[in-house]
Order: structure tokens, then C-alpha cells, then sequence
């Protein structure tokens, strides 16, 4: 995600840092490509103007003319007004202080709203919350059939609405707030109608579920990948019904980020979420610092090791970390390993937490084989408990027979023989970064 837009910006603060005073001149050859660079994105115009004039009026200012390292003050002027675009601070969602708490999701069909409304569960599983989902649609039957098949999945409860409730609204939502409230369910999540556009039947009938209901979070779920009509039918949204917060959608498929990027700004309302695959677990809490960080090539470390905090096992990685140091690390081990990485996600999206300076800066831009991660598990399948144990008995005969076995030529077994020593001395070195080298 926002790849087109990071290596632009990049570019920017190397120049910036290159320069040994900050000058009009040269600041005004930065704003020029910063502006380029955030249009080719796809944000709002408007936002681009304001933001431009910002930067322009701090980054003059004399203290920074005047400071040390003017180029880093500019870079963190930027930064900061970065943050100020994206929404400056995270904020979480909110919960009634007397159950239950109601989420009503709302925007446009196609939008992944439904499936957002699943993911949204299963977050509030992970929170210790008790959901009951629910499809209010008058007009697509289809909409209860996806909700209900999602919440099956998940094995959590859905409310069913018939036919008949339907034809009477008011008194339906009236008995779906009875049956919540006498079930023990501290949260309901309301799936809403969509349409291909905005209408005045759409607004319409959202707004007596809403009036009905009384929300405490009215959530807009935008599909990023739409750049600018995701953000004009939120303005719509807003406007008419009234939004909390803004889920995107498909974020890690878009490269340019122009939703992102405008649609604090345009609607004054907050992201709260993103969602970064099709997966129900694919739902991360939105932080506008550290989204600010990753766009600048600073990396966002904070969301890599709370990714590893979630997925990893901290009593096996312990046990790990001891017979690494005893160098009784075997294939088994290392398999273990590679399902952990496996489990964090996509190699591409963990590269994207790091920082392109520093020990990282090789990693800036490389493509990793992703395929390459089942390769090395069909390879280790195919060996021996005993040679899983000792890899110091697969001579050349084993080899081929562990070749044949995996499917894979002898020269990628011999190169994971190789990178099985390395991980050998992943406690002296920088074990992440050696792991993700290996990929390439």
C-alpha cells in the first residue's frame, strides 16, 4: 500500500536531507514534487493545496532556517503533516457504558461491507465482547444469506430477519433490541443496505434504521481501491446520516493510497480500521503515526512486533531461543519458523514494516518469492526424522532422494542446507532480516 506515493516521497526527503541549508529556492522544488507526487496518488486536490501551504510556511520559518540540520526539521515537518492528514492520533472505537454497544455499517454495495461486518466480530471475539450480527437490508435478500454464511463460519450468533419482520421495520429492529438485550449480547453489529450509488431511498431507509437503533458507531466501510469515489460518497454519508468512523477496505491492494489520504480531511471523520486482506483475521487497528512513519520509509516496527506478539507462540519461541543457543536447532525447528513467518502474513507486507534505511536499506523495493516459503516445507516433509535431526548425514545420495521426494531441484535443497547454517547463528545476527534476504 501506498507504494507509488513512498518512493515519491522518498526521493524528496533524500534530496532534502542532501541539501546542506534549507533555501526558497530548494524548498520550493521539494513542495513542487511533493505535489506531483500526492496528485499521481489520487488525493483530493484540496487536501494537496492546504498541505502543500502548511509545509511551506513551517519549513520557512527561521528557527529551522537557522537549525543545525535544517533538512531534518523540513523532513519532520512533513511527517507531522502527514499525521495531520491522516487523522494525527489513533482512535479507538466506542463502546456504551451500558450494554449493548450497537456498530452500524454503512456505504455503498461491493464496498466489502458485509465482510467487514465479520471481520469487525471476530476483533470483538479477541476483545472479550459477545457479538450478534445482523443483516437489515429491505430490499437484497441476497444480503442475510452472506451474513448468515459468514457468521456460520465464524461460529458466531446471527438474528435471523424474516420476510415478514421486514414488512413491518419498526417493530422488527424494536424486537431485534429485545432479543439482544434479553441473550446477554454486549455488542450487535447491523449490516445495512447498499447500492452502486448514492440515492435518496438508500439515505432514506438508513436513516430510520439509525434513528431506530441509536448507534454509538455509525461506520462508513470504503473500498480504498476506488481512490476519490470512495471519499465523495463518505462526504454523501456523512452529510446525510452522519458517520463515527471510517473503515477502508482493500487497502493493501492499492498503490497510490488517494483514499486514505483525503477522506479525514474532506469528512472530518477518523479511520479506525483497515483492512489489509480477504481473511476475517485481516483487520488492523488504523495508526495514523506509524502509517506516516511506513510512507516516509521510517518503517513502523511497533505493528511488526505486534504482529509477532499475535501469531507467535511465546513459550515455543522461548524453547527456541534456548536450543539456538545450545545449537540444537534442527529442521523441525526451522520448519516451526517458517509457519510463524507464514502466519505473520505476506512476506512483501512484513518487508513494508521496516524501515529502508539502516541494516534494512538492501530490502528497499525487493521483491520476495513468496512461493518459496512451501518449497522449503515440501523439502523438510520430504526428509527423515533422522535427517530432520542431524542434517550433517544428507550426503549427496540423500539429497537427491529429498529432491525427488519435494518435487524441487537438488540446487534449492542444497541453498536451504545453506540457509539452515545461517539460521544457526540467527542469535548473533539479524535473524528477521537474514530469514526475509533469503527469499529474494
Amino acid at each position: 500500500m501506498f507504494d507509488q506515493l513512498s518512493d515519491r516521497l522518498q526521493k524528496v526527503m533524500r534530496f532534502l536531507r542532501g541539501e546542506g541549508k534549507v533555501t526558497e529556492s530548494n524548498m520550493t522544488e521539494a513542495l513542487k514534487q511533493i505535489r506531483l507526487a500526492f496528485l499521481e496518488a489520487d488525493v483530493n486536490y484540496k487536501v494537496v493545496k492546504d498541505f502543500e501551504a502548511r509545509i511551506k510556511a513551517k519549513a520557512l520559518d527561521q528557527a529551522v532556517l537557522d537549525s543545525l540540520t535544517p533538512g531534518q526539521q523540513v523532513i519532520k515537518i512533513v511527517r507531522d503533516e502527514l499525521m495531520a492528514v491522516l487523522g494525527t492520533t489513533d482512535k479507538p472505537l466506542t463502546f456504551a457504558s451500558a450494554p449493548p454497544s450497537i456498530f452500524m455499517l454503512v456505504g455503498l454495495q461491493g464496498s466489502g461491507k458485509t465482510t467487514t461486518c465479520g471481520k469487525l466480530a471476530k476483533w470483538a471475539v479477541g476483545k472479550s465482547r459477545n457479538p450478534l450480527l445482523v443483516s437489515f437490508d429491505l430490499k437484497r435478500a441476497a444480503a442475510q444469506d452472506q451474513l448468515r454464511t459468514i457468521s456460520g463460519q465464524l461460529h458466531l450468533p446471527f438474528y435471523e430477519m424474516t420476510t415478514a419482520a421486514m414488512a413491518k421495520p419498526k417493530t422488527a429492529l424494536a424486537d431485534l433490541l429485545v432479543y439482544t438485550r434479553n441473550h446477554g449480547y454486549d455488542l450487535l453489529l447491523v449490516d445495512t443496505a447498499g447500492r452502486l450509488h448514492v440515492d435518496e431511498e438508500l439515505m432514506d431507509e438508513l436513516k430510520f434504521v439509525k434513528d431506530a437503533l441509536s448507534p454509538v458507531e455509525t461506520i462508513y466501510v470504503g473500498d480504498a481501491m476506488t481512490g476519490q469515489d470512495a471519499v465523495k460518497s463518505a462526504k454523501a454519508f456523512a452529510e446525510r446520516i452522519g458517520l463515527t468512523s471510517i473503515i477502508l477496505t482493500k487497502l493493501d491492494g492499492d498503490a497510490r493510497g488517494g483514499a486514505a489520504l483525503s477522506i479525514v480531511a474532506v469528512t472530518g471523520v477518523p479511520i479506525k480500521f483497515i483492512g489489509v486482506g480477504e481473511k476475517f483475521d485481516k483487520l488492523e487497528v488504523f495508526h495514523p503515526d506509524r502509517m506516516a512513519s511506513r510512507i516516509l520509509g521510517m518503517g513502523d516496527i511497533l505493528s511488526l512486533i505486534e504482529k509477532a506478539e499475535q501469531e507467535t507462540d511465546v513459550k515455543e519461541a522461548e524453547e527456541m531461543a534456548r536450543r539456538l543457543r545450545r545449537q540444537e536447532f534442527d529442521f523441525e525447528d526451522f520448519r516451526s519458523q517458517l509457519r510463524q513467518i507464514k502466519k505473520m502474513g505476506a512476506l512483501q507486507g512484513l518487508i513494508g514494516h521496516l524501515p529502508q534505511t539502516g541494516p534494512f536499506k538492501n530490502l528497499a523495493g525487493t521483491q520476495l518469492d513468496e512461493k518459496r516459503l512451501l518449497h522449503y516445507e515440501a523439502i523438510i516433509g520430504s526428509m527423515t526424522v533422522e535427517e530432520r535431526a542431524d542434517p550433517k548425514i544428507i550426503n549427496g545420495s540423500r539429497r537427491l532422494r529429498i529432491a525427488r521426494g519435494s518435487g524441487r531441484p537438488v540446487s534449492e535443497v542444497n541453498q536451504l542446507l545453506r540457509q539452515f547454517q545461517d539460521m544457526r547463528s540467527m542469535m548473533k545476527k539479524s535473524a528477521f532480516q537474514k530469514m526475509l534476504s533469503s527469499f529474494r
